[in-house]
C-alpha cells in the first residue's frame, strides 16, 4: 500500500557542510559492504541452485519473464466508487494487466461512512466502499472473469470478498473463475500499521476460514499477501522485513493446520508482498534471500515439497517512505531504481510508486509515467531477457547468503517467544521496528545517509507541481447514497441476516457463508463488522514502551 504519511524523509532538516562525499560501507541492514568481491567472499557450500528449482534462490520459474512478464499491478483508489471504476478502465486502457484496489480508512477498519469515527476520512486514501452497490460501481465493466484483482484489506477482507463473491454471483460468473488476492494479512497490522478491528484471536479464525471455504470454493483466489511491506514501512531493514513476514506466514499455516485444514492444501495459495527501497544490492539479495528461506521453512516444518508452494510469489511495491516532497520530480529516479531492483530480484507483480505520493494521491499524469516505468523495464532495457541476470555476481550471492542467515537467526529467536502471534503481543515486532526506525532517523539527521533534495542538495526556492485534492463534497454525497440505500432496503431480512452471521461466530461456523448471504441481502460493511463485533470484542493496542 502506498504510504498515507510524508515520512522523516519528506522533512525538510537543516543543512550545513557534507561530513562526507564517501558512500556508506554497510547496507541499510548493517551488512558490511567490501570494496569488491571474490569468489572467496562468498561462504563455502553455498548453491543458489538454477532458476526454478529448490531452493528456488534464483528465481520461481525457470525461465524467468520469457513466458510471462510480472503483472503490471497500479494500485488505485480515492474518492467515490464511480471515480475509482474510470481510474481502472483507464489504466488498463495504458496497459496495465491486473487491478489492484485502495480503500479509505473507514472500510478498512469496518465503519460505513455515516460512523462519527468516519468523518473527514472518506474518500481520502481510497475509495469508500459500504455496501454491494458501490462495489457493483466499481466492478463496472470490469470482466472479473479475466482480470486479476488484488484488494489491499485485512481487517474487513473477509467482508470486502464476501462483496466480489456476491456481485461475481449476480453477473452469473462462477467463483471458480475469479482469480486475484486479499492482502488478508492482520499481523502486521498489530506489529506495524494498526487497521484493525477484532483481537487477535478472532482475527486468525476469520482468515483460516477465508482459507477453508476458497480453498473449495473459490480455487484460483489468493487467500492472503502476507506483507513485509508495510513492516518495512513502519522502518524495519530489509532483513526485519524478510524474517518477520515469513515468520507470520509460518504463523498463518500453523493456524491453518489448527484449524483442521491441510497445509499441502493451503500452501500454494498464500503469496507475499514485499517492499523494495534504494539500497540496489540489497534488495535483489533480499528477494533471493526471502525464496530460499521460504522454500526451506515449508520443506523442513510441513514437509510440504509442491513447488507450487515452495516457489515463494510475491508482488512489489516501491518505497513509499523513500518518496520526498521535497523536488518529487526525484522520485521518478527512486522509483525507476527501485523497480528495477524487484524485476531483477524477480518478483512476479508490481506496482510503482507515482512522483506526487508524498504529497497527495497521485494524478492521472503520475499514474500513467508510474505505469510507463515499468513497461520501460520490460520491453527496452532487456533485463526480462535472462531469468536471475545478476546470479553468480560474488557480490550477489554474498549477500544474499548473508541476509538468509540473518534472516534465520531472527526467526529462530521468534520460535523461542512461541512464533510470531506470541512475539507479536509481547511487543518485540514492535520494538524492533522502532528501533530500526530512530536509527534510520539518526542516520538522515547526522547526514551518515543522504536523501537527495532533504539533508543534501537542497534547492533555495521550488515550484510546486500539480497535486490531486478530493472534494468534501465527496463525502456529503457518499453519505447520502448510503442513506438511500439503507431506506429502499428490506430491514427485517437484514436483521435476520445479521443474526445468522451472529448466531455462525457464536456457533464456530465457517463465517464465509453468512457473510455473503449478508452482504448480497444488503447489509452493510459496518453492519457486518458491528456484528461480529459484539461475538468476537475490539481490539485495542497496548502501548510499546
Amino acid at each position: 500500500m502506498r504510504s498515507r504519511t510524508v515520512s522523516a524523509r519528506t522533512v525538510s532538516i537543516s543543512i550545513g557542510p557534507m561530513s562526507t562525499n564517501k558512500p556508506d560501507t554497510a547496507t541499510t541492514s548493517g551488512i558490511p559492504v567490501r570494496p569488491s568481491y571474490a569468489p572467496g567472499d562468498v561462504p563455502q557450500g553455498w548453491d543458489p541452485g538454477v532458476p526454478g528449482a529448490f531452493p528456488y534462490t534464483r528465481g520461481a520459474m525457470a525461465g524467468g519473464y520469457r513466458k510471462k512478464l510480472w503483472t503490471m499491478r497500479q494500485y488505485a483508489g480515492f474518492s467515490t466508487a464511480r471515480e475509482s471504476n474510470a481510474r481502472y478502465r483507464y489504466l488498463l486502457s495504458q496497459g496495465q494487466t491486473g487491478l489492484s484496489v485502495a480503500f479509505d480508512l473507514p472500510t478498512q477498519i469496518g465503519f460505513d461512512s455515516d460512523a462519527a469515527l468516519a468523518r473527514g476520512e472518506v474518500g481520502r486514501v481510497g475509495v469508500a466502499i459500504d455496501s454491494i452497490e458501490d462495489m457493483e460501481t466499481l466492478l463496472d465493466g470490469i470482466p472479473l472473469g479475466d482480470v486479476s484483482i488484488s484488494m489491499t484489506i485485512n481487517a474487513t477482507a473477509s467482508v470486502l470478498l464476501g462483496f466480489l463473491l456476491a456481485v461475481a454471483r449476480r453477473r452469473g460468473t462462477e467463483w471458480k473463475a475469479l482469480s486475484g488476492t486479499i492482502q488478508n494479512d492482520i499481523l502486521k497490522e498489530y506489529a506495524a500499521r494498526g487497521t484493525y478491528a477484532f483481537p487477535p484471536k478472532p482475527s486468525m479464525r476469520l482468515i483460516t476460514d477465508i482459507f477453508g471455504f476458497c480453498a473449495e470454493n473459490v480455487p484460483r483466489w489468493n487467500t492472503i499477501s502476507i506483507s513485509g511491506y508495510h513492516i518495512r514501512e513502519a522502518g524495519s531493514t530489509a532483513v526485519q522485513e524478510v524474517a518477520f513476514t515469513l515468520a507470520d506466514g509460518v504463523e498463518y499455516l500453523s493456524a491453518a493446520v489448527r484449524a483442521g485444514l491441510d497445509a499441502k492444501a493451503i500452501a500454494p495459495r498464500l503469496t507475499f508482498f514485499f517492499n523494495v527501497h534504494n539500497d540496489f544490492l540489497e534488495e535483489i539479495a533480499k528477494f533471493r534471500a526471502a525464496r530460499t528461506l521460504w522454500a526451506r521453512l515449508l520443506k523442513d516444518r510441513f514437509g510440504i515439497d509442491d513447488p507450487r508452494a515452495q516457489a515463494l510469489r510475491f508482488h512489489t511495491q516501491t518505497a513509499g517512505s523513500t518518496l520526498t516532497a521535497q523536488q518529487p520530480d526525484v522520485n521518478v529516479v527512486r522509483v525507476a531504481i527501485q523497480a528495477l531492483a524487484a524485476v531483477l530480484g524477480g518478483t512476479q507483480s508490481l506496482h510503482t510508486n507515482s512522483r506526487d505520493e508524498a504529497l497527495a494521491l497521485p494524478t492521472t499524469e503520475a499514474a500513467r509515467l508510474a505505469l510507463r516505468t515499468q513497461q520501460v523495464i520490460a520491453y527496452e532495457t532487456g533485463v526480462a531477457r535472462v531469468a536471475d541476470p545478476l546470479g553468480g555476481s560474488w557480490a550477489i550471492e554474498a549477500l544474499t547468503a548473508e541476509i538468509v542467515e540473518k534472516a534465520s537467526a531472527l526467526i529462530g529467536r521468534i520460535d523461542e517467544m512461541g512464533g510470531a502471534l506470541a512475539a507479536i503481543e509481547a511487543g518485540y515486532f514492535q520494538r524492533e521496528i522502532q528501533e530500526a526506525a530512530y536509527q534510520a532517523q539518526k542516520a538522515i539527521e547526522s547526514k551518515s545517509q543522504v536523501v537527495v533534495g532533504v539533508n543534501e542538495f537542497v534547492l533555495e526556492e521550488e515550484n510546486p507541481i500539480p497535486t490531486m485534492t478530493i472534494d468534501p463534497k465527496v463525502e456529503t454525497e457518499q453519505v447520502e447514497r448510503l442513506a438511500a440505500f439503507r431506506a429502499r432496503r428490506d430491514d427485517a431480512k437484514v436483521e435476520r441476516l445479521r443474526a445468522d452471521l451472529v448466531a455462525a461466530a457464536k456457533e464456530g461456523r465457517n463465517l464465509m457463508p453468512p457473510i455473503v448471504e449478508a452482504v448480497d441481502g444488503n447489509v452493510t460493511l459496518g453492519e457486518v463488522v458491528a456484528s461480529l463485533k459484539t461475538v468476537f470484542g475490539e481490539h485495542r493496542d497496548a502501548v510499546t514502551l
